[in-house]
């Protein structure tokens, strides 16, 4: 800017170079020293890391491994950020390469972590766990002999995973059996369902959205080609679930939403500079014409699970990225283990069944705008 301004400037009289140049040149000045200044703080801090880091590499009273401190360092710089950012190691890369992929060698069961323990959520269907007779709620103590508990749930997960063909051995304990069961299990290529759907009766379509993943819009294609042949001329609408839903992809969730949208911005993407922002815009043609999430319905939570089922929203997290629009809270996160416990299930059936009437439903299109 100032390099531009004194070659326009020279073009004209001598006086007004002179001027110009002792006008300009103690900015030139000033600015340089704050920045010398701003760069010699900053070097300040990096040796006062390194002096840190080899204080803990000698003194320590346990030998540490310098590539942990090192990735520590890193991961607690980027956690200052906001709550989202992190860093990933080639491994951690390949792991969510493969979960964002949707496929992978293993034995085709959901779990999670209790009481140090791993916890069967559900066998996936037709995998090499449901063949062999692993239920819900069995707790795995053992692989390949070798006790679970002190790992987390991310590498027992790992240890469970491999190339297919390859045999693991299993050690569960079930509610009504005193003894613990053993089972071998071949792995096999697992292809993880990132949307699940049924008909609710013979008239309404229900399709839940997982995760969104490289699977998940060929999925809800499907889902929704199959139950409208299945239901044919009974079909009244369509139910889409996406409670608890983690995420994903970002193109795979703005091509699921632009599933649903005839026009109208979907989301954008803003960067520190201007050249990096990105909008995607939804293209004309609606799957289902009429998904509408404009009436809430709040679901009766039981005392003993409200603290953990209670979701914040994006908005109360500390350090959280602001929006160029209004923030919004946290949506519920609860779902009833018995289907006819669904409040909000059941609310929207009725509706798409004219059973209950709503002044948003069903949705004016001409005046529909997504949000």
């Amino acid at each position: 800017m100032i390099m531009r301004k004194t070659s326009l400037i020279l073009l004209g009289a001598a006086a007004g170079i002179a001027v110009t140049l002792i006008a300009t040149q103690p900015r030139i000045l000033l600015d340089g020293a704050r920045a010398q200044a701003a760069a010699a703080d900053t070097y300040r801090q990096l040796s006062l890391f390194g002096d840190v880091f080899e204080r803990v590499r000698a003194d320590y009273v346990e030998k540490p491994d310098d590539s942990k401190l090192i990735e520590s360092a890193i991961n607690g710089m980027l956690a200052g950020l906001d709550p989202h950012s992190s860093y990933m190691d080639s491994k951690s890369f390949r792991d969510m390469q493969v979960q964002t992929r949707g496929e992978f060698g293993g034995l085709g069961i959901e779990v999670t972590m209790e009481d140090g323990l791993i916890k069967v959520v559900a066998p996936i269907d037709e995998t090499p766990a449901a063949k062999a007779g692993i239920m819900a709620n069995d707790i795995i103590t053992h692989l390949d002999d070798e006790p679970v508990q002190g790992l987390t749930l991310n590498q027992a997960v790992e240890k469970m995973r491999g190339p297919e063909n390859s045999k693991i051995k299993l050690k569960i304990m079930r509610k009504g059996q005193e003894k613990p069961i053993e089972v071998s299990i071949t792995r096999a290529r697992i292809q993880v369902r990132s949307v699940r759907s049924h008909l609710e009766g013979d008239d309404v379509g229900f399709i839940r959205v997982t995760q969104f993943n490289e699977q998940t819009t060929e999925g809800l294609k499907k889902a929704i080609t199959d139950l409208s042949a299945q239901a044919g001329d009974k079909l009244k609408g369509f139910v889409i679930d996406l409670r608890n839903n983690p995420g994903g992809l970002l193109d795979q969730a703005i091509s699921v939403s632009d599933a649903f949208l005839e026009k109208g911005e979907i989301v954008s993407t803003r960067g520190r500079n201007a050249e990096e922002t990105q909008r995607f815009n939804a293209r004309a043609g609606d799957l289902t014409k009429g998904i509408s999430p404009d009436i809430e319905v709040l679901q009766e939570v039981p005392e003993e699970l409200k603290a953990r089922t209670d979701t914040r929203g994006e908005a109360s997290l500390r350090g959280h990225l602001k929006a160029e629009g209004d923030e919004q809270t946290g949506s519920q996160s609860y779902i009833p283990p018995d289907p006819k416990d669904d409040k909000a299930l059941h609310t929207a059936l009725d509706l798409i069944r004219g059973i209950q009437k709503n002044s948003a439903y069903p949705p004016n299109p001409k005046s529909a705008v997504p949000n």
